[in-house]
């Protein structure tokens, strides 16, 4: 039993290796990732995706009612962090499971047997909120929703807005009173990809195609496709932040073990002077501070996470926001000692390093950039 099964149930340790079983299988070789991600300018693969709901893993979170398996966050942790560990392709995944919490938690039935079935089913959902004027302070953005005689309009732009281009629906946050103070007057309303007057265009970035603008038009929407309560959307936003950060940080650990176990595998076998490299101090030592770096960050994530398993509804943004901000600066911190230790391999296209350190550079901005997890922590302290 390795460090990342200890602790575990039989069932998740089980599950655990079916997830490794299927990254070999699938995605083992360079050769199958550039097939299934266009040579590694996309991070999400349709195929694989399909194979994961029809293997029911896609609703590991969501409650057998509709279709899921009924797991807790700790299991959707364990897949997102496996799956990353195990270079599965299937970028969309973490958003969709975001997407489908909201939807569970404040949705009407008939949404959440639509929306969370679907799912189950392999299709992928996003979460619309950040805007070109409104990132990091969200209570500010501007898209706006009014009420028609049949339901409502919504006019506005969104911007990184991650998987977008492969989601056939969105949760799109907008405000419906413009007269409210700031973090009040928000509302969810789901809005179909392929709706007219919405326009997704993909945003070219160093981990290729990955979030999009999102331009909205005249968009006509039904009065069923409010999510939870008018106005309220800033408040169910916040009960969601636990699962939104456990899945990021879940997430960005798979990234930092991956780099850490190809950086480990390459100085253990690469020789200089007559002995592997990874033997020399001045590796060795870096090698041992990762290795415990690592090791703290799982620790982390996977307490969060089994706190909030067995209270779901305890908001904990002192604890969420510390799972985020370390498993992200790890992971960056990883790839890039990865790459230094590694020499010209690391750079070179050929291996694998350089293109962990594409995908884990942006992790401290996405999901919450790491100086607001600080801004955070330090205001749980009374600062």
């Amino acid at each position: 039993m390795d460090d990342q099964q200890r602790g575990l149930t039989d069932e998740r340790r089980a599950f655990v290796e079916a997830i490794r079983d299927f990254a070999r299988r699938e995605c083992g070789t360079r050769e199958q990732r550039d097939r299934l991600t266009g040579g590694g300018l996309e991070s999400h693969s349709s195929e694989i995706f399909g194979k994961l709901a029809q293997l029911g893993w896609l609703g590991v979170t969501i409650p057998e009612a509709y279709g899921g398996a009924g797991g807790s966050i700790v299991d959707g942790c364990l897949l997102l962090d496996e799956l990353e560990f195990g270079a599965v392709p299937v970028f969309g995944l973490g958003v969709t499971l975001i997407t489908s919490s909201a939807v569970e938690k404040f949705g009407n039935e008939e949404q959440k047997k639509r929306v969370l079935s679907s799912v189950c089913d392999g299709s992928v959902k996003s979460i619309a909120m950040s805007e070109p004027n409104s990132g990091s302070d969200v209570g500010s953005l501007s898209t706006s929703a009014i009420r028609t005689d049949s339901g409502w309009r919504l006019n506005g732009q969104k911007t990184w807005i991650t998987a977008a281009h492969h989601a056939d629906e969105l949760l799109v946050v907008c405000r419906t009173d413009r007269d409210a103070p700031k973090h009040h007057g928000l509302s969810m309303f789901l809005v179909p990809a392929g709706a007219e007057g919405v326009d997704i265009r993909p945003i070219p970035t160093m981990g290729g195609e990955e979030v999009n603008d999102v331009f909205l038009q005249d968009v006509e929407v039904g009065v069923d496709s409010l999510v939870g309560q008018q106005d309220a959307g800033w408040r169910q936003l916040m009960a969601g932040l636990n699962f939104e950060r456990l899945i990021g940080a879940a997430w960005m650990l798979g990234l930092a073990r991956r780099a850490f176990h190809i950086m480990l595998s390459y100085v253990s076998e690469r020789k200089q002077f007559g002995r592997p490299v990874g033997t020399f101090q001045s590796l060795k030592h870096r090698v041992a501070d990762l290795g415990v770096e690592i090791e703290c960050t799982r620790l982390l994530v996977y307490d969060v996470a089994q706190q909030a398993e067995a209270d779901p509804f305890r908001q904990m943004p002192r604890e969420a926001s510390m799972a985020k901000l370390k498993a992200s600066e790890v992971a960056r911190r990883t790839a890039l000692e990865g790459m230094q230790m590694m020499g010209g391999a690391g750079y070179a296209t050929e291996y694998e390093m350089e293109h962990l350190v594409r995908r884990a550079l942006p992790m401290t901005i996405y999901a919450g950039t790491s100086e607001i997890q600080r801004e955070i922590i330090g205001s749980t302290y009374g600062l």
